[in-house]
């Protein structure tokens, strides 16, 4: 017989046992002495062939991915109407597209400032993206002001307004306290007495509170966020990427 033979068994069947949801298998039924024969002959086999440790955590981290896949579609159908149409948050793009892109952001997060000019150029090369823009400041006060300020904006000034403020403040290069926005706010004509008297107000802390409700809902912890038609996307993703998901969801579809 070949060496190892009745330890690369109890091997293929520890395996098996990681590699399958149900065993007809059940060590329990096992006398002690076997299980100690049996646990012997395994860690024997590991120990001769160390590389099946890194195949059972690649199938592992394989579940992982999985099931964590699985987990955010449901949380994407669960949340859709209101990831899509909650009625305050910033629509651009294509308002009429066929496929809705929603970006849960941080104007301090240094990817999201990656990520604009991959969004704008996502929205230039496809004229039926229709973008969703959730104000997510969790990287501290610096945060939550320049979010305030762009919700307030809109409140005042409208939607025009607000995508003026967005942009600014994605490429702001100065600490957003009250007088560089004041500054920011004139320098684009707009009324900063008027925005700084509605940042407070409870109709924008309900703006932030109720995305902020909707970003735990769906376990979302970082920026930028994105869902894009019915699948969730963690992390900055370049625009050539996008553009082959958008293909992938309209070949779908048709």
């Amino acid at each position: 017989m070949k060496p190892f033979t009745r330890a690369a068994a109890a091997a293929a069947t520890a395996l098996a046992l990681l590699s399958a949801p149900a065993q007809a298998f059940d060590i329990s039924s096992m006398t002690d002495a076997e299980r100690e024969a049996f646990g012997k002959e395994v860690r024997e086999y590991i120990l001769a062939n160390p590389e099946l440790i890194l195949e059972a955590v690649d199938l592992l981290e394989q579940r992982q991915q999985q099931a964590e896949a699985a987990r955010d579609d449901v949380l994407v159908a669960d949340n859709l109407e209101e990831l899509q149409n909650d009625g305050y948050s910033w629509v651009g793009g294509n308002p009429d597209g066929d496929i809705t892109l929603v970006e849960f952001m941080d104007y301090r997060c240094g990817y999201c400032r990656r990520a604009a000019p991959e969004v704008a150029k996502l929205l230039e090369s496809d004229g039926n993206i229709r973008l969703v823009i959730k104000e997510f400041p969790i990287l501290g006060e610096a945060s939550v002001l320049s979010s305030r300020f762009a919700v307030a904006a809109k409140h005042v000034a409208g939607d025009d307004a607000y995508k003026q403020v967005h942009d600014a403040l994605i490429d702001f290069g100065a600490e957003p306290n009250d007088v560089a926005l004041r500054r920011l706010a004139d320098g684009l004509g707009l009324d900063a007495e008027a925005i700084f008297a509605r940042m407070d107000s409870e109709e924008v802390t309900a703006e932030l509170r109720q995305t902020r409700a909707l970003a735990q809902r769906m376990a979302i912890s970082g920026t930028p966020t994105f869902v894009l038609g019915n699948e969730l996307l963690r992390g900055y993703l370049p625009a050539d990427q996008m553009e082959i998901m958008v293909a992938e969801i309209r070949d779908q579809r048709s």
